[in-house]
C-alpha cells in the first residue's frame, strides 16, 4: 500500500508543480538542493522509481523536496515518508494540518462545502489517518457558547428542526440512494456551518449543532462511500470526525468513527478500521445505547473477518448480538442507529462467513433474516435488502446450487429498483460475472438477458 500512495502523491505533486515529466521535476529539485547548501543532486530517472516504489529519499533530498513544497521538516519528520507529500497538496491541507479546535472544525467543513469537492479525488490513506486522527481526537477542544451581542440567536426549536432535516436525509439514502443524497446533505453541511459562523447559541445548543455538522458530513461521507469513492467519503469523515470532536458528543463520535472503519476496511486497511473501531466503541458505551454498541461490534467482526481471522471476528459477532438483545423501543436509542436490526446483524455475520470461506455458515444466517412477512420494514431498506439477496446468491453458487443462486439473484435485481447505489450495482455485476460459468442453463441465460 506505501508503493501504490508514494507513487499517486508524487504524481499529484508533480501536477502542482506542473511538472510534466520526471526530468524536469529532479531538475527542479536539484537545484533546490544546491540553493540551500546540499551540493549536486543526481537526476536520474531510477531515481523517482525509488520513491515511487516507497523507498524514501536520503535526508538531504527530503529536506530539499520539503523546502520546495513548503512542508515544514517537524511535520516532514511527524508523518514520514510517503505521507507527508500530502501536506504539498492545497486540498488536503486544511483537513490535516487545521487545529483540532472549533475554528479548525469550521475550517475543515468550510473547505469541504467548496463546490468542486465532488469531482476532485482525495489523498487519503487509513493507517496514517488512524493513527493522527485518533491521537488529536483526544486532545480536541469541544465547542463553547458562542454568545456574541449582534448576531442573531439559535435556538433549541431552530436545532431540532436542523435535527429533523438531517433524520429525513437519512431515510431519503434509504430509499432514493446515494447518489441524489449526496449533494443535499453537503448543502445541510454548508448551512449548518454558516450557522455556527454566524450566530450565538448557548453551550447546549451550540453541542446539538456541532453534532449536526458532524452527521451532515457522516452523510456526505457514507454516500460518497456508497458511490464508489472511498477518496472522497475519506475527506468528508475527517470533516464529521472534527466536528463531531467539537460537539464532544459520544453518540456523534462513535457514528463517525464506525462508518468511517468501514470504508478502511473495505479499502484493506483492517488495522486503521480496528482503531477506528476501539474508539468507537469507548464513545459508544458511554452512550448506553445497545443499538450503538452491537453496531460498533459488529464493524469490528468485518474488520477482523477482512483480515481473515475468523475467532476474532465470531467473538465481535457475539458480542454484537448480545448487545442487541438488550435493545428496547426505537425511541430509546439515538436517531441515527434507526437502521440497526436482528436482521443487519445476520446480514453482517453472514458477510463475514463469505469472507472466511464459509457459504455454508453464510447461507445460515441469510435463513435467520426475517421475511416480508415477519417484518413490516422489510420493504424499507431495498439497497440493504439487494445486497444480502445478492450475497445470498453468491453462496448458493459458491455450493453449486445454480438453481437457487438465480432465482435469488432473481429477488437482488427486483430490490434495488431504482436506488442509486455504485456499491450495489458492483456486487450484482460480480454475480453475474460469477453466473456467466453456468450460462449453458436456460435459466441463467434467461435470467442474463434479462439484466443486461
Amino acid at each position: 500500500m506505501v508503493a501504490s500512495e508514494a507513487a499517486d502523491l508524487l504524481r499529484h505533486v508533480l501536477d502542482v508543480l506542473g511538472c510534466r515529466d520526471h526530468g524536469a521535476f529532479l531538475r527542479r529539485l536539484a537545484a533546490h538542493h544546491e540553493a540551500l547548501g546540499f551540493g549536486p543532486m543526481a537526476t536520474r530517472p531510477e531515481k523517482v522509481s525509488r520513491w515511487n516504489r516507497g523507498v524514501r529519499p536520503d535526508r538531504y533530498a527530503e529536506a530539499a523536496l520539503a523546502a520546495m513544497l513548503g512542508v515544514p521538516m517537524d511535520q516532514v519528520r511527524a508523518m514520514g515518508w510517503p505521507h507527508w507529500l500530502r501536506l504539498a497538496l492545497v486540498d488536503d491541507r486544511v483537513l490535516l494540518t487545521a487545529p483540532w479546535t472549533p475554528a479548525g472544525a469550521l475550517a475543515a467543513l468550510d473547505h469541504l462545502g467548496r463546490p468542486d469537492m465532488d469531482r476532485r479525488t482525495a489523498l487519503f490513506s487509513g493507517g496514517v489517518l488512524a493513527a493522527t486522527t485518533l491521537a488529536s481526537w483526544a486532545a480536541a477542544s469541544p465547542a463553547d457558547a458562542v454568545l456574541a451581542s449582534g448576531r442573531p440567536r439559535v435556538t433549541a426549536r431552530s436545532a431540532g428542526l436542523i435535527e429533523g432535516r438531517l433524520a429525513a436525509l437519512r431515510q431519503m439514502d434509504d430509499e432514493i440512494g446515494s447518489g441524489e443524497t449526496f449533494e443535499l446533505a453537503r448543502a445541510e453541511g454548508r448551512m449548518i456551518t454558516e450557522i455556527l459562523r454566524t450566530r450565538s447559541y448557548s453551550e447546549a445548543v451550540g453541542r446539538r449543532l456541532w453534532s449536526a455538522a458532524a452527521e451532515a458530513s457522516r452523510i456526505c461521507g457514507w454516500c460518497a462511500f456508497d458511490s464508489g469513492n472511498t477518496d472522497l467519503a475519506e475527506a468528508h469523515y475527517m470533516g464529521a470526525a472534527r466536528a463531531a470532536a467539537s460537539a464532544h458528543d459520544p453518540v456523534a463520535q462513535a457514528n463517525v468513527l464506525a462508518f468511517w472503519s468501514m470504508a478502511r476496511y473495505s479499502d484493506g486497511d483492517t488495522s486503521g478500521a480496528l482503531g477506528h473501531v476501539e474508539e468507537a466503541l469507548r464513545n459508544a458505551i458511554h452512550t448506553g445505547s445497545p443499538r450503538m454498541i452491537a453496531m460498533v461490534h459488529a464493524r469490528a467482526s468485518r474488520a477482523h473477518a477482512k483480515a481473515g481471522d475468523l475467532h476474532a471476528s465470531q467473538r465481535a459477532e457475539d458480542a454484537a448480538f448480545t448487545a442487541y438483545d438488550r435493545a428496547g423501543h426505537l425511541d430509546d436509542e439515538p436517531a441515527c442507529v434507526y437502521w440497526v436490526s436482528r436482521a443487519e446483524l445476520h446480514s453482517w455475520a453472514a458477510s463475514n462467513a463469505s469472507d472466511l470461506n464459509d457459504p455454508g455458515r453464510a447461507l445460515t444466517h441469510y435463513a435467520a433474516v426475517a421475511t416480508p412477512h415477519q417484518d413490516e420494514t422489510y420493504d424499507a431498506y431495498p439497497r440493504s435488502r439487494a445486497l444480502r439477496l445478492s450475497r445470498e446468491a453468491s453462496a448458493h453458487l459458491s455450493l453449486r446450487d445454480v438453481d437457487a443462486a438465480v432465482h435469488t439473484a432473481d429477488q437482488a435485481v427486483r430490490a434495488m429498483g431504482g436506488v442509486t447505489s455504485a456499491r450495489g450495482t458492483t456486487v450484482l455485476t460480480d454475480l453475474r460475472t460469477k453466473l456467466r460459468a453456468h450460462q449453458q442453463l436456460p435459466a441463467v441465460r434467461e435470467f442474463l438477458d434479462r439484466t443486461v
